[in-house]
């Protein structure tokens, strides 16, 4: 199972866009993903439009048991194989400014409940998932730290603006931090988005991103398309709105899929272990 976090330390930069691409693609390649939204805003699962549940994502990260996640994940309107971990406004009472190890470890406990194999599915009742996508909300509290502790990857977003650029250096400085309690975290990359090639301005913001960042900057920037607009508008994923931008971003989403998976099968093959912080 791939986990991967994406995340961003201002807002409006397109952090659910990117879960919301990425969970087209993982669609359209068959894998069964879910979405964690942790973002209190909840975008992800009002574009997602999930069936209603009886509890949330707030009420599972209080008590995390495999009883209390079952009952806060629903199927999305997108597709039978595309699952929401249901958020809730509730969730910010979660978002301790600093947190303990306790706190910290509610999600990669709760997480760790999914079965890792059909046998565990039908005790559970819960689905074995090939991809988890966890939204994390544009601040550095309990929650985004919660989420870098029980995430294999982080993808750091931001956009070619100077205000952008100080926000993903401060997300991947709190990746680093985290490291500490979850010594699997690695960067997966930074994404560029909203890019407008003509743009001088945007154009000097990407050579400064990768003169910090260098190679984890990932190559091609998602440009600025109505597309993504439209497609979130229609409640349809990227991959099936059926214009050229839209067919452009796809495919960027597309690969960073399969960089999501290829890091996962080097991880793998180092077979390095998980530590959770306990109590």
């Amino acid at each position: 199972m791939h986990v991967t976090g994406v995340l961003s330390l201002k807002g409006g930069v397109g952090k659910t866009t990117v879960v919301l691409g990425l969970a087209g693609s993982a669609l359209r390649a068959g894998l069964r993903t879910l979405v964690v939204d942790l973002d209190p805003q909840g975008n992800a699962t009002t574009a997602l439009e999930p069936e209603a549940t009886e509890t949330t994502i707030a009420q599972a990260m209080e008590r995390p048991s495999a009883a209390l996640l079952a009952s806060s994940i629903a199927p999305s309107a997108w597709g039978e194989e595309l699952d929401v971990l249901v958020g809730s406004e509730d969730i910010e009472r979660h978002n301790h400014p600093d947190p303990g190890s306790q706190r910290l470890g509610a999600l990669a406990r709760l997480l760790g409940d999914l079965p890792k194999d059909e046998e565990g599915a039908t005790r559970t009742g819960l689905a074995k998932y090939d991809l988890v996508l966890i939204d994390c909300p544009p601040s550095l509290g309990q929650l985004t730290r919660s989420a870098l502790v029980a995430v294999d990857r982080a993808v750091l977003v931001t956009e070619p603006t100077i205000f952008a650029v100080s926000g993903v250096q401060r997300a991947f400085e709190a990746v680093q931090a985290e490291r500490e309690n979850n010594p699997d975290l690695q960067p997966l990359g930074v994404l560029v988005n909203k890019y407008r090639a003509r743009s001088s301005e945007h154009e000097f913001r990407l050579g400064e991103l990768r003169e910090l960042f260098g190679p984890l900057v990932i190559s091609g920037a998602l440009p600025d398309r109505s597309a993504v607009q439209q497609a979130q508008g229609a409640g349809v994923p990227i991959q099936r709105w059926d214009t050229p931008g839209a067919r452009e971003i796809a495919s960027q989403f597309d690969s960073l899929l399969g960089r999501i998976v290829r890091s996962r099968i080097n991880r793998s093959g180092r077979g390095r272990a998980r530590r959770t912080p306990e109590a």
